[in-house]
């Protein structure tokens, strides 16, 4: 397994490298989400810091299911998060969920991240995710 593990681990960075070859592009829609503090535009959810991580959440409006990948990776978002600000980078989770869907969830799992609704964007589908 040992040989098999490295093998993955070098493609995976392959990948990560060829990403990161990806084209850029300009945004040029004005998204606004919406937030427990109210509306945000896209400029505002980078909160002063000159890099912005978005974590897309799989929560779609009105579905009853919470992924579980994405609920293991917030699990640990808030722990991390911390040591990001002090590195120039916010953090952001997205989901198309209204916001009054996604707060409830928020609170009984303990989460204190950014978390915005891009339910009346289309943000999620112009990034396809």
């Amino acid at each position: 397994h040992l040989e098999r593990e490295k093998e993955l681990t070098k493609f995976r960075d392959l990948i990560a490298a060829e990403r990161r070859q990806l084209p850029w592009f300009k945004l040029r829609k004005d998204y606004v989400f919406e937030s427990e503090a109210g509306p945000k535009r896209l400029g505002d959810l980078f909160a002063g810091k000159s890099q912005l991580i978005v974590y897309h959440f799989m929560m779609t409006p009105g579905c009853d299911h919470r992924c579980h990948g994405c609920s293991f990776l917030a699990d640990h978002i808030d722990g991390a998060n911390q040591h990001l600000k002090h590195h120039d980078v916010s953090l952001v989770v997205v989901a198309r969920a209204p916001l009054a869907e996604i707060l409830p969830y928020k609170q009984r799992m303990g989460w204190k991240f950014d978390w915005v609704s891009s339910y009346a964007s289309d943000f999620n589908f112009d990034l396809q995710v």
